[in-house]
């Protein structure tokens, strides 16, 4: 099972594609969209949430958060929220300080990736973008193109190959989905593992 995932738009030029492409092959997808592309393509961003896709926050103005103050980052992403409303963050470039992890963390599930595609890069070809995703894709993975136009020339005929290919090697698609309550009875190795996070954070608290 893999997670396909969308960043940075909606756009007219390239998301009604990647819809049509979803809708081709039946597959849920997650889209982490920005906040001021929502507010100009509010259409295509309700096209998006019927069509039964899973939505994120991406910032409103697409901000990278090493390169921008705290509090502009934190009202950025509030801002994108009231129009996306989402429990998902996915950090542009996948950038974060610290502190605004810490503060992020309270009330957004962080969203990161483990394959990508890199279809925004003009100077690669299609054929670079397939191969970057099966050279790496496991079970489990999440995998990000983009539907904006620097990825246009890409993802268009990148996608359609990934899907195919991936249908053949017996991976499903899924949607992510943030579970809305957490679990009252949890397996010894899950209690396990919250209790490593703990002792870790802790130790970064001291450190």
């Amino acid at each position: 099972m893999v997670y396909l995932t969308f960043d940075d738009g909606p756009v007219p030029e390239v998301t009604p594609l990647v819809l049509d492409i979803l809708r081709k092959y039946q597959i849920k997808a997650t889209f982490f969209c920005v906040g001021e592309n929502v507010l100009k393509n509010a259409d295509l961003f309700q096209q998006i949430r019927e069509e039964g896709h899973a939505v994120g926050n991406h910032t409103h103005h697409h901000l990278q958060g090493i390169k921008t103050p705290n509090k502009t980052f934190f009202q950025n992403i509030e801002k994108a929220n009231q129009l996306i409303g989402s429990k998902m963050f996915r950090p542009p470039h996948g950038w974060l300080k610290r502190s605004q992890y810490r503060e992020i963390k309270k009330k957004y599930t962080i969203v990161m990736w483990d394959v990508i595609s890199c279809d925004y890069d003009r100077t690669l070809t299609p054929e670079h973008c397939f191969c970057n995703v099966i050279d790496f894709v496991r079970d489990g993975s999440i995998i990000t193109f983009h539907d904006s136009l620097k990825a246009q020339k890409n993802i268009l005929t990148a996608l359609p190959r990934v899907i195919e290919y991936l249908l053949e090697q017996g991976y499903t698609f899924k949607k992510i989905e943030i579970p809305k309550t957490r679990p009252l009875i949890s397996t010894p190795w899950q209690r396990q593992l919250q209790e490593l996070r703990e002792n870790i954070s802790k130790r970064l608290k001291w450190a």
